[in-house]
Formats: structure tokens, C-alpha cells, sequence
């Protein structure tokens, strides 16, 4: 099972910044997402409105969550399902556990899915004897590297083609070592002649859902790979892994956020596959599994339910958030140190795992805001990461230099006539050592910043004077 290196995202973002691979990565596919996201936005002009649609379907939704997951698991039931509830990862581990031993299982099959790996039910099955089977090809490789996901969308996002021919020339020794890998076609190839006998082997298929339907008593789920498919509908028995946050009241909400989802995550229209599952195989039908069970997870969102982060609880996992981080962009997903990488991550992985592991995250932000600008269901990182910084204090959890300089700070910041003598000294001094070069390699207390990159010299005055003065020359 990973342990979560969180604690460690200083020494887990310098490493990052030093692997060549990873960077060479991350410039390559960094900037594809962001350009496919704003052309896919620029081709529907009710993109904003969407996005306030989208924003209010998930705040009823969460204000009245009881009814709708009681609603929910009624229609399961009625559609022949069963619903599990799972207070934690623990409970829920043993409820999937507990059906695949009922049913003799020894191969599982899984489609991708973010609280699967909350919950590291693969691990879990290991550990019993069940073989569970990636059908996701970037989580495929994932687990053959045994690596987390560095990207909710595209687990594999931090790997080059040299890695994935690595990789498959190390685990698939039956076949010809003289083989060629010279594009992405051939690796699927590969991946799809694997795999092939693990769908028609297994005797359990889990899937997790992007939505979970009240009205119909249906998971959602949205992929490009169709292995989502044949993971649900071949098995005889079929596994939802959900936490309850992803239930939404109607079949018409659920598209609506459709909508928003697949533009803002891969700028595409819709994913190429957008599957409902409602219940059990009926009479008629030629596919479908003999037993549905919904595994309904909550681990730590309740708790998160009433307080100043339930906004986190709107997001719908398509990861613009990151694709538009400078700290992501910089650092990829590993660095993070846990399952939810980027500003999402940030935020939710303290609510999950405590502030005491996951303090850094908050702090790992330049506050640029662009995560809330391109997020399709408007949830405010920026506001939400502050309030993980304010826990952070108030706990003492942050360094002792911090809390000392900010002390500081705020004891000039209360008397505004000495505070503004003082940052005027500063920048004075500032500006007039710096000025030959027009920067400093180094400087005392700002080593952090200087290690990595130059300080501009200051031009010699602050903001406040020079806007004072503006005014008085009436050049606002």
C-alpha cells in the first residue's frame, strides 16, 4: 500500500524539479490540455452559464444530500442493486472484499477510478488472493510500475514513451523481445492483446462513477477507452466504487454537468464513452452482470459537509485545476504525496488525511487564481487553501519562523503610519543597493527565493506612495 509522502512535498517538489524525464513530460503534454480546454470553451458561448448551472445542481444537491443518497439507494434496490455504506476506507475495503470472496472471485477486472485508489483496493485484494487487472491503459501501466496515479484524468500523465517500452518489455517476457515500439499504436496494441483474457477471465468488474443518479437509482461513468465497458458488462458481477458526494438529483442534471465536464477535462464535446448502469442484467437484455452493489464511501466528507470547505465537494474530478497550475506544471503529480494531486488536491487531500499531514499543500500555491477561473463548477481553491493556512496556524502546526516573521508583520500592519516608514526605508535601501544590476543573486532572509532565482531590485519607492502621488497629479 503508498503511504502518503505529503509531509515530505518540499523534498518530494525538489526532486521533482531535477528528474528530466518528468519534466520532459510535463512540457510536452502541459500545454495540450490547456489549448484544447479554451478551444472547446470558445465553441459553446453558454460555456459561463453552464458553469453557474453546473455550480448551483451541486449546491442543492449537497444541501440536501440525505434525501438524495436515501432516494438513490432506493431506486438501486428497486433495479435489483444493493447499496453498501462505508463510513471509511477500511469498511468499504472489507465490503468489496467480502462480495468477491461470496462469488469465489480470482480476477478482478477495474476501470479507473480515484477512490479505488483512496481506499488502495488493489493492494487489499492482493493481499487476499484476488487478482485485480488495470483496464484503464494509463492505470494498466501504473500498476505494473506500481505507482500512484500523477493525474486524475491521465494517471500516466508524468511518463515518456522510453517508460511505457520499458515497462512492457519488463512484465509482458512472453512475448517477442525483438519487437518494435515506435508510436503510441503500438504500445495500445499491447496493452489490448493483455488484457483481453483478463475481461473475459474475470469474475467481478469494478468501475467507479462520475455521477451517481437519485432519481434512477444509476452510476455514470465517462471514459475514452471502452474499458469501462466491458469491465461492468461482462462480469457477472459488477462493483460501483463511489463516495457520496457524486450523487445529483435528476437524469437532466447529471447531463448538464456532462456538458461541463468532458470541455473542461479534455476539451472534447463529450468522452467517447458515457455510460449509464442502472441495476441488474433484465430479462432480454444480452449483457449486463447478475448482482449490481454500490459501494457508498463516505471517509471523511461528511465531516466536510456544513463547514467552510463544502465548496470542495461541488468538484466533478476533470482536473482543469491542474492543468492550469504553475506549481502542477512545475512539480507534476507525485510531489503532491498522495491520491489527489494540483489545487484540488490541495484542498481535499487535509480534509481527508489532516492538515498535520497534508500542511504543505495549501501552501504549495502562487494564489494566481486561475485553478477557480477554468474550474467548471466554480468551486474557490484560492479562498479554501486560505482557510487551510489559517487551520494551520491556529494549530501551530506551521514552521516557527513563519509564525514569528508573520507576527511581525502584523504588529506593523496595526500601526499603518510606522508601516508605511518602514516598507519606504526597505524599498529605498533596496533600490539603491540594487541599483547597478537591477536584481540581487542573493539576500539575507530571502535565501529561499534567491536559491532558485533572482530578487528584482525595488525601482525605490512602494505602491502606496507612488499611488498617493498619482493622485495628487491627478494621473489615476
Amino acid at each position: 500500500m503508498h503511504v502518503a509522502t505529503s509531509p515530505a512535498f518540499k523534498e518530494n517538489a525538489t526532486k521533482a524539479i531535477g528528474n528530466a524525464g518528468l519534466q520532459k513530460a510535463l512540457a510536452r503534454s502541459g500545454p495540450s490540455f490547456i489549448a484544447r480546454r479554451a478551444a472547446a470553451v470558445a465553441g459553446l458561448p453558454e460555456f459561463e452559464e453552464l458553469r453557474n448551472t453546473a455550480r448551483d445542481i451541486k449546491n442543492h444537491a449537497l444541501a440536501n444530500l440525505d434525501f438524495y443518497l436515501e432516494e438513490y439507494e432506493a431506486n438501486v434496490v428497486k433495479a435489483g442493486g444493493q447499496v453498501h455504506w462505508c463510513t471509511d476506507a477500511d469498511a468499504a475495503r472489507a465490503a468489496v472484499l467480502s462480495i468477491c470472496q461470496r462469488v469465489g472471485a480470482k480476477t478482478v477486472t477495474k476501470g479507473k477510478s480515484m477512490i479505488g485508489e483512496e481506499i488502495a483496493i488493489n493492494h487489499h485484494l492482493e493481499r487476499h488472493g484476488i487478482t485485480p487487472v488495470e483496464t484503464d491503459l494509463g492505470e494498466y501501466i501504473i500498476q505494473l510500475r506500481d505507482e500512484l496515479p500523477s493525474h486524475i484524468i491521465a494517471p500516466a500523465f508524468h511518463l515518456n514513451m522510453e517508460d511505457w517500452e520499458e515497462a512492457f518489455r519488463k512484465h509482458h517476457t512472453d512475448l517477442d523481445p525483438a519487437r518494435e515500439f515506435l508510436e503510441r499504436r503500438d504500445i495500445l496494441t499491447e496493452a489490448r492483446t493483455k488484457l483481453r483474457s483478463s475481461f473475459l477471465a474475470a469474475d467481478v468488474g469494478i468501475t467507479g462513477a462520475n455521477f451517481l443518479i437519485a432519481e434512477t437509482g444509476s452510476s455514470v461513468i465517462v471514459t475514452n477507452e471502452g474499458n469501462g465497458d466491458l469491465t461492468q458488462t461482462l462480469p457477472r458481477v459488477h462493483i460501483v466504487l463511489a463516495s457520496i458526494e457524486k450523487c445529483v438529483p435528476t437524469i437532466e442534471d447529471c447531463t448538464s454537468l456532462l456538458r461541463v465536464l468532458a470541455r473542461s477535462a479534455t476539451g472534447q464535446d463529450f468522452s467517447v464513452y458515457t455510460t449509464f448502469s442502472t441495476g441488474v442484467r433484465r430479462p432480454g437484455d444480452l449483457d449486463g452482470p447478475e448482482e449490481y452493489h454500490v459501494i457508498l464511501i463516505d471517509n471523511g466528507r461528511s465531516a466536510m459537509i456544513g463547514t467552510e470547505f463544502q465548496e470542495m465537494l461541488r468538484c466533478i474530478r476533470c482536473a482543469a485545476c491542474m492543468n492550469h497550475c504553475p506549481v502542477y506544471g512545475a512539480v507534476g503529480g507525485h510531489a503532491y504525496g498522495w491520491v489527489y494531486p494540483g489545487p484540488m488536491g490541495s484542498v481535499l487531500t487535509p480534509g481527508l488525511i489532516g492538515v498535520d499531514q497534508a500542511g504543505h499543500l495549501p501552501n504549495a500555491s502562487t494564489f494566481c487564481g486561475k485553478c477557480e477561473s477554468v474550474c467548471p463548477v466554480k468551486i474557490p481553491l484560492p479562498k479554501l487553501m486560505r482557510h487551510w493556512r489559517e487551520r494551520e496556524f491556529e494549530r501551530h502546526l506551521s514552521p516557527a519562523a513563519y509564525r514569528t516573521n508573520l507576527g511581525l508583520w502584523a504588529w506593523f500592519a496595526r500601526r499603518p503610519a510606522l508601516y508605511r516608514l518602514a516598507t519606504r526605508a526597505a524599498a529605498a535601501s533596496l533600490g539603491w543597493f540594487g541599483r547597478k544590476k537591477g536584481k540581487f543573486a542573493s539576500l539575507p532572509f530571502a535565501g529561499g527565493w534567491t536559491g532558485g532565482r533572482d530578487l528584482p531590485a525595488p525601482e525605490g519607492d512602494t505602491f502606496f506612495a507612488r499611488y498617493a502621488r498619482a493622485q495628487r497629479e491627478g494621473t489615476l
